[in-house]
Order: C-alpha cells, then sequence, then structure tokens
C-alpha cells in the first residue's frame, strides 16, 4: 500500500519521508488512511481520504465549504487563545495551493487533514458523560459559526432536511408502489401522513427569514466527535462532508434521534425501543451551555420540536426507501428498512408525549 499512495502522498504540502499509509476508522462512505511522515527524526501523522464522489458529486463545493468553515473556525480559535491544530480539522493543501488532489490513474479525489492525537471517537455512548460532552462539542462548533455567512456555503446535497420535500418523496413512493409493498404498511403510512403538519414549520421559518440560517453539520453523531484520551472532555468535531446553510434545530435534533433511543436503530421488538428524557436534559444542558448568548429565541423555542422532527423526517426516508425496494440505504436482511421506519415512529410518538417536558429543560437552563 505504501508504494501505491506513495505518489498521491507526494502531491500535497508535506515535509520528509512517508514511512506508513495503512487504512484506518470505520467510516462507510469515504476511504480513509492514517499516514505518517518522518522529518529529521520527528514523525508526524495526517488523515488522507479519498473522497466518494459518487455521494458527493460537487466535490469543489465540499471542499470549499470545508476550507470556509475550517479556516473561520481555525481564526476564532486562536482569537481566544486555543490550539487550532487540535480544536478543529486542519486541511493539508496540495503543493499548488489546492484543497483536494485529482489521480487520473484511479479517477480519485483525495483531502488531508492533519491526524488528532490523543483523542478518541466513540462508536456508542457508552457512558452518559459522552453523550453529554458531544453535545458540549456540537454546541461549541455551532457558537464559533454563529457570526460566519452560511449563504457562503453550497448545498452538497440539495434539500437534505428539506421535510417538505421528503414527505412528497414518499407520497410519490406509495402512489407508484414500484415493488407491491404498500398494502403491507397501512399503519406505518398513516402515522406518516397523520403528522404533515410538521414538514413545514423550521423550513417556513428559514424561508421567511424568522429563524437564522447557520451552517449544519448536518451528522451530529458521536463519532463525530473527538474526546480527549485523558480527560474525556471534547477536542474536535470532524467530518465537515455535510455542512450547510439550515438550522441549529436540525442539528441539536439529529444528535436526540440518534442518542437517546435506547435500542439499536433497526430494532425490531419495538418494545425495545423507548426514548430516554435523562439522556435528552444531559445534552440539551451540554449543547446550550457552550452555545453561551449565540442562541436565539425562536430557535430556543423550536429545539425540543426539532428532535420530534429530525426523527420522523429520518422514519419517512426509511419508508420511503422500503416502498421504492430498499434502494438508498444498506440493507443487510429483508424488512430492514421497515424496522427502521417503525423504530423512529416509536421515538416519535414518545417524544410527542413528552415534548411539554423537554421544552421545560430547554427553558429552565441557566447558564
Amino acid at each position: 500500500m505504501l508504494s501505491r499512495y506513495k505518489k498521491i502522498v507526494e502531491k500535497f504540502d508535506l515535509s520528509g519521508e512517508l514511512v506508513s499509509c495503512e487504512r484506518y476508522g470505520e467510516g462507510h462512505i469515504n476511504s480513509t488512511y492514517l499516514v505518517v511522515m518522518r522529518d529529521e527524526g520527528k514523525e508526524t501523522q495526517y488523515i488522507l481520504q479519498k473522497i466518494n464522489n459518487n455521494v458527493f458529486k460537487d466535490v469543489d463545493g465540499l471542499m470549499n465549504n470545508i476550507r470556509l468553515v475550517t479556516e473561520f473556525n481555525r481564526e476564532m480559535i486562536t482569537k481566544r487563545g486555543g490550539n487550532p491544530n487540535r480544536e478543529s480539522l486542519t486541511l493539508v493543501y496540495t503543493k499548488d495551493g489546492k484543497t483536494h488532489y485529482f489521480n487520473e490513474e484511479d479517477c480519485g479525489y483525495y483531502r488531508m487533514y492533519l491526524f488528532i492525537t490523543d483523542a478518541i471517537a466513540y462508536q456508542k455512548i457508552e457512558k452518559p458523560e459522552y453523550f453529554y460532552q458531544s453535545a458540549v462539542a456540537f454546541g461549541n462548533f455551532a457558537n464559533l459559526l454563529a457570526q460566519f455567512d452560511a449563504s457562503k456555503l453550497v448545498e452538497v446535497i440539495k434539500d437534505f432536511h428539506n421535510t417538505k420535500r421528503r414527505y412528497e418523496n414518499l407520497i410519490n413512493a406509495i402512489n407508484c408502489d414500484k415493488v407491491g409493498r404498500v398494502k403491507e404498511v397501512q399503519e406505518e403510512i398513516k402515522f406518516a401522513t397523520g403528522r404533515k403538519e410538521l414538514c413545514g414549520k423550521i423550513v417556513s421559518l428559514l424561508e421567511s427569514g424568522q429563524m437564522p440560517t447557520k451552517v449544519t453539520h448536518n451528522d451530529t453523531k458521536l463519532n463525530n466527535v473527538m474526546l480527549d484520551a485523558v480527560s474525556g472532555e471534547p477536542v474536535a468535531v470532524i467530518d465537515l462532508d455535510t455542512i450547510m446553510p439550515g438550522s441549529i434545530c436540525y442539528d441539536f435534533g439529529d444528535s436526540i434521534r440518534f442518542g437517546c433511543n435506547t435500542a439499536k436503530e433497526d430494532e425490531h421488538d419495538l418494545s425495545k425501543i423507548n426514548f430516554n428524557l435523562e439522556l435528552f436534559s444531559a445534552y440539551a444542558k451540554g449543547y446550550l451551555s457552550a452555545l453561551k448568548g449565540s442562541i436565539t429565541k425562536i430557535e430556543k423555542e423550536n429545539l425540543a420540536y426539532g428532535a420530534i422532527l429530525m426523527t420522523y423526517e429520518c422514519g419517512i426516508r426509511f419508508l420511503t426507501d422500503y416502498l421504492e425496494g430498499d434502494v438508498y440505504f444498506h440493507t443487510t436482511r429483508d424488512g430492514q428498512n421497515l424496522d427502521r421506519a417503525r423504530g423512529q415512529f416509536k421515538l416519535v410518538s414518545e417524544m410527542e408525549k413528552n415534548l411539554d417536558k423537554m421544552q421545560e429543560i430547554i427553558n429552565n437552563f441557566e447558564e
């Protein structure tokens, strides 16, 4: 592998000689490698990634988004006396000053980051403290970028959180019934269509300007936060492929959707799927404490609603894919997307019952 990637590594503005280049991490979209360089006896680690341009078709736009956000973050971190090489992703540019390199031999787009040392990205919530610290990390990320002009960013995935469009896709899938599954999911369809009014609220608030459009991460899972290997405190937010203009209610809501589920996302036994209000409280407190004064009144009023919205949206996406023959989400067994949809809808029901308590937790938070 060393010789295979030596030519690619050499295109980036690095000093020293290549020591190793090995597969790294558990990512499913991009191919990731840990690169070690040695210069005058000192070894430095980097992350090399081959960008999946089947998913991210506008690579130039994607990388410009990352360039703009990381440069802004690094400037803000430096101003407050922090360490930008540790607290932010740091792009390594090519020798000709570009954000990425196109390799003609494999038609691949490659980028490189400085490796963040002595930090861990956990794959699951082994301790409630990890979830709290991830909230602090994402809240800090949003706070750093609160003054960034989100209109500078391109939509790398169009209509990603346009729930109205996601609903239209579901209705089209029901009407087409491409693989003959509509008759077996009448209960799920009734659940989804009965909550059509959920779809437009945040979209309309953003379009009208009543809610500010900000930078959103759009993949706010625990494993996209680096926590210090010793203290367990947040170091940096990673995986910026899906940063786009949107609402912080989306990012908050998706974290709750992922983190407050007591079971696996594709759990077949719905009795195991419950909404953990204690974890919601921990995350809300961590997120709000890091946001400080950058959150607006209307954003705060809609954070809990954002959790219901993101869970509902994910559920109708799973249901749509099931009706279309499982063509988007990767599946390993029959009925997996249907189980995923049912699980999300179960969470929606429980969140609806707890909405007043969720909002009370947010309203009662004091810095």
